[in-house]
């Protein structure tokens, strides 16, 4: 129970004492040897994936990547927030620049690398020959992306000239992934740090219809390039066939283009005997609950993937797959690494039974009571929902609602606009985002679609 008798009446010190998140350093996942690299599409995306223990994020700034649109996408000012935030959790920084580049570009290009490589950025991801040799003047280090598709050793060895990180083509399987890392081994390819060069794979988001994401259905249809960051999205429409005769051809799934993420959890132990060493997790547009989520499951899973004894990690699988599937998916497959049939995702988007739903924001926080002060401004929230706070410090914190006051007294619930306070179990700020994880009652098992009633 708390109480509040002025909304006003505690001074900022008195406000802004304890600890906070970002004092905490991170747990790590070094230990396992392989880093887990996680997307960030926003600041409380950058802090959501520090807080969980990534060990490097990635993100883009202007309309050079390939999430330009992304929401609260990074501005040129934003480079050496991101990095020294990521320095001060002991994490790495990777600037992405991998889209197609014109040379009106050039210009543009020439100052984000100038600034990145002032600031201590810790590499850059490029797929674009101008970029790796721009990046490579300004003493930065460069991550081959996957858009240049690297499928065989050869490759590797040629691209080690130019790239420490090699991030390999999404259409391989294990088998060849081992082959290329063990090739690296017994060769002892370099890059030009003088470091055995990386692989980098893939472990869990989206996978595009395309080869390695180099799709040209948007240009075509919106001329709107996917390979500069403006992909509409055509692949997870949902398509009718029908016959020059008129005759629609009866199919199962009419979203005939749009694959199942890539889930490696059931079998990270096999990646991490392949020899990659770190871990992508894609999903820059998801949010910061979906990279805090998924993070925190990697992390766990490699730590008990890179047991001798591996029944501890066989027996959590399903618990950590019930916690994948609480956030946005569009169901999952093994992709192409296992050499089996792709899934489909047999819906339009999210297969998540959890909606995130904008309520309003942090007014205010009061640290000695533990309550925050939230502005509704539309909405419902009753008394034991699930809400979550997002915030550039905060990350994403997610809990339930024990008690609702609203002038003070005890609510059950409430409709905004309205100004309640609820206790808080972490610290939440000013300004930080409020949204109800609205829960559905799914027909059939998750992964199945998103048909169902909210609760």
């Amino acid at each position: 129970m708390h109480s509040i008798r002025s909304q006003g009446s505690l001074s900022i010190a008195e406000q802004s004492a304890g600890p906070t998140r970002e004092e905490i350093r991170a747990p790590s996942a070094e230990n396992t040897g392989m880093e887990i690299v996680a997307p960030a599409g926003t600041m409380a995306m950058v802090a959501a994936a520090l807080q969980s223990g990534a060990n490097s994020i990635y993100f883009g700034v202007e309309n050079l990547n390939l999430r330009n649109q992304a929401n609260g996408a990074f501005s040129l000012e934003d480079i050496d927030y991101v990095a020294r935030k990521c320095h001060r959790f002991g994490a790495k920084a990777y600037l992405t620049m991998n889209s197609v580049i014109y040379d009106r570009d050039m210009k543009l290009a020439q100052t984000i690398l100038t600034r990145a490589g002032s600031v201590g950025l810790d590499a850059v991801i490029a797929s674009d020959p101008a970029v790796i040799e721009l990046a490579r003047e300004k003493g930065l280090s460069v991550h081959l992306s996957t858009q240049v598709s690297v499928s065989n050793l050869a490759a590797v060895r040629f691209w080690a000239r130019y790239a420490d990180v090699i991030v390999l083509a999404r259409e391989l399987d294990l088998s060849m992934i081992a082959r290329i890392a063990e090739g690296i081994r017994e060769q002892d390819i370099r890059g030009p740090s003088g470091e055995r060069v990386r692989i980098e794979v893939f472990g869990h988001g989206a996978l595009c219809i395309a080869v390695s994401g180099r799709c040209g259905m948007s240009l075509y249809s919106d001329l709107a390039s996917a390979n500069r960051g403006a992909c509409r999205q055509n692949c997870r429409r949902k398509y009718r066939v029908i016959d020059e005769r008129g005759v629609e051809l009866e199919i199962d799934n009419e979203y005939i283009m749009s694959p199942n993420d890539i889930c490696t959890l059931p079998f990270l132990n096999r990646v991490v005997d392949s020899g990659a060493s770190m871990l992508k997790i894609e999903g820059r547009n998801r949010g910061a609950d979906y990279v805090s989520n998924t993070v925190q499951v990697y992390r766990e899973a490699l730590q008990k993937a890179g047991q001798e004894d591996l029944a501890e990690f066989k027996d959590s699988i399903p618990d950590w797959m019930q916690r994948l599937e609480q956030v946005y998916h569009r169901g999952f497959s093994s992709g192409y690494y296992l050499g089996e049939k792709q899934g489909w995702a047999g819906s339009d988007g999210n297969q998540s039974p959890v909606r995130k739903v904008f309520l309003g924001e942090v007014s205010n926080y009061f640290s000695r009571l533990s309550v925050a002060e939230v502005t509704l401004r539309s909405g419902k929230l009753s008394r034991g929902q699930e809400v979550a706070f997002f915030g550039k410090t905060t990350g994403a914190h997610i809990q339930q609602i024990s008690e609702i006051r609203q002038d003070n007294q005890p609510i059950e619930s409430v409709s905004g606009p309205a100004i309640i306070t609820v206790p808080v179990s972490n610290r939440v700020r000013r300004g930080d985002q409020f949204y109800l994880m609205d829960r559905l009652e799914v027909d059939g098992k998750a992964g199945e679609g998103t048909k169902g009633k909210r609760k």
